[in-house]
């Protein structure tokens, strides 16, 4: 078998593979009827194919030139920037040298008064700190421009700068002797608008209308708020009634006015001091309950005292009728009428037992009174126990560096320990009156009774 029939038995066999293949082709496929067709298609095929090869590897050769081209771009900005960066750096070292020769030539102009002038820096850097915290700074609040000035100048001061210096230090001395009313802008007052307030030197500070007295703020610690704020808790009592005084006082008036000698200090630290429901509310629930507990007690109290007033009042008003009333007295009396025919022994034996029948009722609440006078003292002291606890885990916690982290079980324990004594004092008041009562009743029935008695045994010997 020649080798061109051997090519023929081999195409035939895969034309005859490719036709079982190409049973589910598409329609186009199954146009093919012979070996060449087949051949042309797949001719047709690889025409298709090679040119898109041919485009592809012409876009990838155009990216390839448009990124060559961008390096090297690229690579002449590098060159210029690295050019433009060495002259910049020999200009820097010029300046540098520039400064340092200028900075020689300044040394040597100032000579002796170099000194001089460090020592000016140095108390005008002071001073601005003296002015920044003067409540007197809020009527002039421009005046540490020219001591900032002065301080942070690396010049010498000319000699305007350092008069104006040495004014402003008579001019503070002089403010501090000054009580003087101007306008100024006070925080969450007025609307923004300008409030009339009243300065006292450089020690007090408060609204002419009211008398209530400002915290001011230093610049340094502003922080975009205004100079002047009220306190959050407004300060009352013989201050603020000399503020008043002091901002109503007419022209050479001679008034007594508040000084605050810590320049606002004091004041300010009256925010931080609690007032008596915060107090109260630092012994927790234990101080709540000492309190209610304290309520019911005196409420309870004084009602047993009207009772016990009302029950003396109708036994004194009983000893003087002879018909028995709906009293104490009135039943002994009652009693006796019952057993008045009898001998002194039974009279005596009814009038003891009716006495007898009274005192429970008169002694009605007073046990109640003495038990919440001696439970309130040891709920004082489990308010004690209870803080402590919680002082010692704020310490294991947090150590002892830290006071405030242990502030709130002392206060607990302090608190609670005075809301304890302060309940069980009333409360011994009271049922030491209510028993007083009770004891003086019972002594005039006892005593009128006596008196039943004995005039009944003399009526019988009498008889």
């Amino acid at each position: 078998m020649s080798k061109s029939m051997k090519l023929l038995t081999k195409m035939a066999t895969v034309v005859l593979a490719t036709t079982a293949l190409l049973v589910t082709a598409p329609a186009q496929a199954q146009s093919i009827q012979s070996i060449s067709d087949l051949l042309n298609d797949i001719r047709n095929n690889s025409a298709e194919v090679d040119a898109q090869n041919r485009e592809r590897e012409a876009k990838f050769q155009a990216q390839a030139n448009q990124r060559s081209s961008l390096l090297a771009e690229a690579r002449q900005q590098q060159r210029q920037l690295e050019s433009r960066a060495n002259a910049v750096r020999g200009q820097l070292a010029a300046n540098d040298n520039r400064i340092a020769e200028l900075n020689s030539e300044l040394e040597a102009a100032t000579g002796e008064f170099k000194d001089v002038f460090g020592i000016s820096r140095n108390k005008a850097t002071e001073f601005k700190s003296l002015l920044d915290n003067s409540i007197i700074t809020a009527e002039y609040p421009n005046r540490i421009a020219l001591l900032d000035d002065i301080a942070t100048s690396p010049g010498l001061p000319t000699p305007a700068k350092l008069n104006g210096f040495y004014e402003l230090l008579l001019d503070e001395i002089r403010a501090q002797r000054e009580v003087k009313t101007f306008s100024a802008k006070v925080a969450n007052m007025n609307g923004g608008e300008p409030t009339d307030v009243v300065r006292v030197g450089a020690f007090a500070i408060f609204t002419e209308d009211g008398g209530q007295f400002l915290n001011y703020t230093p610049t340094s610690k502003r922080k975009g708020q205004l100079a002047l704020s009220p306190p959050k808790r407004p300060l009352g009592g013989a201050p603020a009634k000399a503020a008043k005084n002091v901002a109503n006082a007419s022209p050479g008036e001679v008034v007594v006015a508040p000084i605050d000698p810590t320049r606002g200090t004091l004041v300010a630290t009256f925010d931080r001091y609690p007032t008596m429901r915060e107090r109260v509310n630092q012994g927790g629930w234990i101080g709540m309950l000492i309190i209610i507990l304290l309520a019911v007690g005196v409420i309870f109290g004084i009602l047993n005292i009207l009772r016990l007033f009302a029950v003396s009042s109708s036994v004194r008003a009983q000893k003087r009728k002879s018909t028995p009333g709906k009293n104490p007295l009135g039943r002994i009396m009652a009693a006796y009428e019952k057993v008045k025919n009898r001998d002194g022994e039974v009279v005596e034996l009814a009038l003891d037992e009716a006495i007898l029948k009274e005192s429970p009722k008169l002694e009605r609440g007073l046990s109640l009174l003495k038990l919440g006078a001696g439970i309130a003292p040891l709920m004082g002291l489990l308010g004690t126990v209870t803080g402590m606890i919680k002082t010692f885990q704020a310490m294991t916690i947090f150590g002892t560096g830290d006071a405030q982290k242990m502030a709130s079980g002392i206060s607990e324990a302090l608190v609670t320990t005075m809301l304890g004594l302060i309940a069980a004092i009333p409360l011994l008041i009271l049922h030491s009156f209510c028993a007083s009562l009770a004891r003086g009743v019972q002594s005039t029935l006892e005593e009128q009774s006596a008196g039943i008695v004995a005039r009944h045994v003399e009526e019988g010997r009498g008889a």
